[in-house]
């Protein structure tokens, strides 16, 4: 495979290397770029540093540091399907964006179903108030569609260069995961309050300087070395998904977004999951609810591409995986492609966070 993208073999291998694994120490440039360089990358830390300044101001990356699991901080978010008729589009597309508790919105291609959004709040009984009343706004009816099991959440997208695994996923970037404060997970389902202002401070990324952490630290009075624990130990429990450089991917090419669709038989739902979530370009994959007589699929892989041509073998492997499991039909499996971004906000975490903290004694 080859990529337009114009980056030099630093910045590849800068992008490749930390989409996940990122080191929490006090000074992790330095690490982190020995790391490299035992992997045949020639940098330094204050290399390191300025290529990930230069990506980030460029737009290649969305944003460096945490990547927040909102599902472990609090509230819920849901994917919410409908109908906006070709002549009110705008108008329903208005109404929907409208609700500052829709994070995101696409179109996608579906003779019906065309309007695809993402419904955060910090209360997961609030979810049926927020279609209620977009559905007395729209006159249009909303296909709720809750994630019933998570298979995986893992958007990495690499670059050909250095430390790109060969196509191996598995195999690509570098894992300083060992690296940081010895701690130990808890099962705490609520924040304190100064985990909570962590959690807010992060969610946008760490700050591009040789001390990040203490950054952070002296950001929400809190000592360097409880910043580091807590943010090692939401690392561990779930809290932060990863850290590092979080791409852009369309900046990185991978502009074909598919999202696939299966009528899974229920009893192979536990069987498939995780052999599909295993396929190294699916990044999202999901079971979620059929709705009779409109939706009769139960389960979501979503995959990219950096051209229609990669992203329809993408698809075919899915279905030829499928295809061990069951005798996959037409009527079976659908690929619904974005033609448009209606809005991007991102979840906001404060409310969800907020609601989730304990009160101060």
């Amino acid at each position: 495979m080859s990529t337009d993208i114009d980056l030099t073999e630093r910045e590849r291998a800068v992008v490749n290397a930390f989409q996940g694994g990122f080191p929490v120490t006090e000074r992790p440039f330095e690490p982190a770029a020995e790391a490299m360089r035992d992997r045949g990358v020639e940098i330094d830390a204050a290399e390191l540093l300025e290529t990930i300044r230069e990506l980030d101001q460029e737009g290649v990356l969305s944003r460096f540091g945490p990547l927040v699991n909102a599902q472990e901080i609090g509230g819920a978010a849901t994917l919410v399907a409908m109908h906006a008729p070709e002549d009110r589009f705008d108008e329903v597309v208005e109404a929907v964006n409208d609700h500052r508790e829709v994070a995101h919105n696409y179109e996608r291609e579906h003779p019906h179903l065309n309007v695809w959004f993402v419904v955060s709040v910090a209360d997961a009984s609030r979810v049926e108030d927020v279609l209620a009343e977009i559905e007395a706004e729209t006159g249009q009816e909303t296909y709720n569609l809750p994630k019933q099991q998570e298979f995986r959440v893992e958007a990495k997208f690499y670059v050909d260069g250095p430390l790109d695994g060969g196509g191996d996923a598995a195999a690509a970037g570098v894992d300083c995961t060992d690296l940081g404060p010895d701690v130990t997970p808890t099962d705490a389902s609520t924040l304190t309050p100064a985990e909570r202002d962590l959690v807010l401070e992060v969610q946008d990324g760490l700050p591009l300087t040789e001390t990040p952490y203490a950054d952070i630290a002296d950001a929400v009075g809190q000592e360097t070395a409880w910043v580091l624990e807590t943010i090692k130990r939401f690392e561990l429990e779930g809290k932060i998904r990863r850290i590092g450089v979080v791409p852009n991917h369309y900046a990185l090419g991978y502009t074909e977004n598919g999202m696939t669709v299966w009528n899974v038989p229920d009893d192979l739902i536990d069987e498939v999951g995780p052999e599909i979530a295993a396929l190294p370009f699916v990044t999202h994959c999901y079971e979620r609810p059929r709705h009779e007589g409109v939706w009769p699929y139960n389960f979501f892989a979503m995959t990219h591409g950096r051209s229609e041509d990669e992203s329809q073998r993408r698809i075919e492997q899915v279905r030829d995986r499928m295809n061990d499991h069951w005798d996959v039909s037409a009527d079976d499996w659908d690929s619904l492609f974005s033609t448009q971004i209606l809005k991007k906000t991102g979840i906001r975490l404060s409310e969800r966070a907020e609601a989730n903290t304990e009160a101060d004694d």
